[in-house]
């Protein structure tokens, strides 16, 4: 069970006479905002609980809701079982005695389950005790921004956490192929080509083991590749049987050993020469396959073009592991002991740690002359860089030693003319834009120095939006259509 983060507030509803509170909590995986009716002894209280997936940011579809009252060993429960309307569970409960009570709700959904518990809830033992204790209506302050609303555009949260920040340096980097990356694909006999996949262009992706070319040298008077693979046969059966007869002999010591060797690499030779030509042959001619999935990179040869065995045919090369190449002034002092991690912008611009998916920082160059006064430092990526061999990304190398300090993604900034602000998340629909001061910046995540504390949230994806809302002058109408 995890309580998560918890928010209160409450306010007279007007159509009862029972004041209302709302209250919102996260977990690791769920966001839960709901509001009823305070809980009265003898009074049915209706729950609006609006469960969010914290991944993606929306509403829980299918599933059922479980809410507990519990004091001691002993409670009552209700349960909803399935929303109401998408996100929004609806059970109720009719409370027997008054006191202080732990709230469970227990969400199962068939992609996942949690329980979110809300200690020292309050059951009074008369509505007149509940609106003496909770007071009348009162304006929400801050900014109104409806489940509905939120669910129904890209939006996300992060919690602010305690985590490592490095002195970095920006700087900028190179795409070059890794090794193993690209191959070149030769002709393996002479011939005519033919390209097996119609409109065969630089870019065009390939998969593993597809057909992409075949070298014919069917009709051609000499060199052709049916006659030499007939001819190799020949010498191979000749040679197999040779071997054979001999092998018997031998055996038998009717032969010495030095003759039998002499056979034996003959058979060897003639066996590999066969196996060769005849390797990939189909229709007469020599097919060419791709190594891997990846794309073409380069084309040498023309549909029809006569090539020579060994000429270079295609080139394929693959997205998923590259080298990223940079260079830095030798005055930071970046070594291989002191060098913590490597992070590079991707083609839609978010930042990416190599270490994610198993990179590394290969070398660090330790020697700089006139001709070269840069470092060259090297990194493995293992990862799909959907970016042209030769192109520029943006890149920061960490280094040093960590400080810990409050952080929290780069994609929260609101800026305006050098100054920095994020959208908080006061409740389930309560926001306020809140002034910042940031630190150091670290691949996605920056460092705050000023004005967050570490458990708060903050909106990551949709705080333009909300940032919006504030502005309208038109804060949509506190409720829902439940």
């Amino acid at each position: 069970m995890s309580c998560g983060n918890q928010k209160e507030d409450s306010t007279a509803s007007e159509v009862e006479s029972i004041p209302a509170k709302s209250i919102t909590l996260w977990t690791d995986k769920t966001e839960l905002f709901v509001e009823f009716p305070a809980l009265v002894v003898g009074e049915n209280s209706r729950f609006a609980a609006h469960f969010t997936v914290l991944d993606k940011h929306k509403p829980v579809r299918e599933g059922e809701v479980t809410v507990s009252l519990i004091k001691g060993d002993k409670g009552i429960r209700n349960t909803a079982e399935s929303p109401s309307s998408p996100g929004i569970f609806s059970p109720s409960l009719q409370p027997k005695e008054a006191g202080n009570f732990k709230l469970i709700f227990d969400i199962k959904t068939p992609t996942f389950s949690d329980t979110l518990i809300v200690h020292d809830i309050i059951v009074y033992a008369s509505k007149e005790d509940a609106i003496n204790a909770l007071g009348a209506a009162s304006e929400d302050a801050g900014i109104s921004f409806l489940k509905e609303q939120a669910w129904k555009i890209d939006f996300q949260t992060a919690p602010v956490v305690n985590g490592k920040i490095y002195d970095v340096i920006n700087t900028s980097g190179v795409w070059t192929p890794a090794s193993g990356s690209v191959k070149i694909l030769v002709a393996k006999s002479n011939g005519v080509v033919d390209f097996a996949v119609s409109n065969l262009t630089e870019g065009t992706l390939v998969k593993r083991g597809q057909l992409l070319i075949e070298v014919s040298s069917q009709g051609l008077a000499s060199n052709n590749l049916s006659t030499e693979i007939a001819s190799a046969k020949a010498k191979y059966e000749q040679a197999k049987s040779e071997y054979e007869r001999k092998k018997e002999l031998y055996e038998s010591k009717i032969v010495p050993k030095a003759e039998f060797e002499k056979v034996e690499s003959n058979y060897n030779i003639a066996k590999s020469n066969y196996q060769s030509l005849s390797s990939g042959v189909s229709g007469g001619g020599k097919q060419i396959r791709a190594p891997f999935d990846g794309y073409i990179t380069a084309i040498n040869v023309a549909n029809g073009d006569y090539v020579d065995q060994g000429v270079a045919m295609v080139t394929v090369g693959t997205h998923q592991s590259r080298v990223l190449k940079t260079q830095i002034a030798p005055s930071y002092g970046l070594t291989m002991e002191n060098a913590q991690s490597i992070w590079y912008q991707t083609k839609d611009g978010q930042w990416r740690n190599v270490a994610t998916s198993g990179g590394s920082i290969l070398s660090i160059a330790k020697d700089v002359d006139n001709n070269r006064p840069l470092i060259s430092v090297f990194a493995q990526v293992n990862d799909d860089v959907d970016m042209p061999e030769g192109s520029l990304t943006q890149v920061q190398i960490a280094m040093g030693n960590a400080t810990q300090n409050s952080m929290i993604p780069i994609s929260a900034l609101l800026e305006d003319y050098g100054s920095y602000s994020v959208i908080v998340q006061l409740s389930g629909e309560g926001f306020e834009r809140r002034p910042i001061k940031i630190g150091k910046r670290n691949g996605e995540n920056v460092e705050i120095l000023q004005g967050l504390q570490v458990g708060e949230v903050v909106v990551t994806t949709g705080a333009y939006q909300v940032k919006m809302a504030s502005m309208s002058g038109s804060t949509p109408a506190h409720g829902h259509e439940h």
